[in-house]
């Protein structure tokens, strides 16, 4: 049985965090503080017994020049004595239903692992981001600069990063809780992180392509197994979508993780001709995770 937690399992998700990752409380002091709430938290029942669960986060993205809401996935436990059952598996296609009914298009989440990444696959998730190499701005840098006044140092912390396309931006509260974490570690470099992505509304997500497009016209198929109501076809011409029309040259054929890469512009100059002049390329980032 899946249901969202509440105020009778906030500690048995937090001992399952506890159990899985081994962090420290004092890390887990701030997390649970400011990024924990029982409304995003998904937990999976075995004979009464809270045994795995996951968090999605809410953050704003920037999308080819607009700001879309994602989640991001975080905490996705499960006990040791309760793994290989399958409770992950109807956590996360849970939890692509709660997307939707809450409209959001598009799910984010970084692999502590490298094995993950398959395991992730499986699901439609794609890699969308890099490991970075050079060193972020320091969140301490910021705070010196504006003493005393936590406000001004996001401000400029925000000016930095809003801008940018295909970036997971931070509001105040989350600003917050990265500073409390770093603190916590004496400010460690901070770079950009590996992570995925997997698009939950392709509708959605083309018109906003397609709207900062306008001169852009081919045609898709989708296929995306375990979501049905993206699979179709679609076409954009004059930075409209319409769906379900005769398609028009170019024509392509993508499955849900291709069509992910592509919309946000990963790697798309490598892959050349046709894929390179429809999808100019992008660097999307993602930082800062409390990780």
């Amino acid at each position: 049985m899946i249901r969202f937690a509440d105020e009778h399992t906030r500690e048995a998700v937090r001992a399952m965090w506890k159990t899985c990752f081994g962090d420290p409380d004092d890390y887990m002091d701030v997390y649970f503080r400011h990024k924990y709430r029982d409304e995003q938290t998904l937990v999976y029942f075995d004979e009464g017994r809270a045994v795995a669960s996951l968090q999605m986060l809410p953050y704003s993205f920037t999308f080819h020049g607009s700001e879309i809401p994602v989640l991001y996935l975080s905490g996705v436990c499960t006990l040791p004595e309760a793994r290989r059952k399958g409770f992950m598996d109807q956590l996360l296609l849970r939890s692509f239903e709660v997307a939707r009914e809450r409209e959001i298009p598009l799910m984010l989440l970084v692999p502590q692992e490298e094995w993950l990444l398959g395991f992730y696959a499986r699901y439609g998730f794609a890699q969308t981001f890099d490991a970075g190499n050079e060193p972020l701005p320091s969140l301490q840098a910021f705070t010196d600069l504006h003493p005393g006044d936590l406000q001004a140092a996001y401000r400029a912390f925000d000016t930095y990063f809003r801008g940018r396309d295909m970036t997971l931006q931070k509001s105040f509260n989350d600003f917050q809780a990265m500073v409390e974490e770093a603190a916590l570690f004496h400010f460690p470099p901070k770079k950009n992180l590996i992570g995925m992505a997997r698009v939950i509304d392709v509708e959605r997500l083309l018109q906003l392509y397609a709207s900062a497009h306008g001169d852009t016209v081919f045609s898709l198929k989708v296929d995306d197994e375990l979501l049905p109501r993206n699979s179709g076809s679609y076409n954009l011409s004059g930075g409209v979508v319409q769906r379900g029309l005769k398609l028009v040259e170019p024509q392509l054929q993508l499955d849900i993780a291709e069509l992910t890469q592509l919309l946000m512009g990963y790697h798309t100059a490598a892959r050349g001709g046709q894929i390179a002049s429809l999808f100019p390329e992008k660097v999307p980032a993602m930082h800062y995770m409390l990780e």
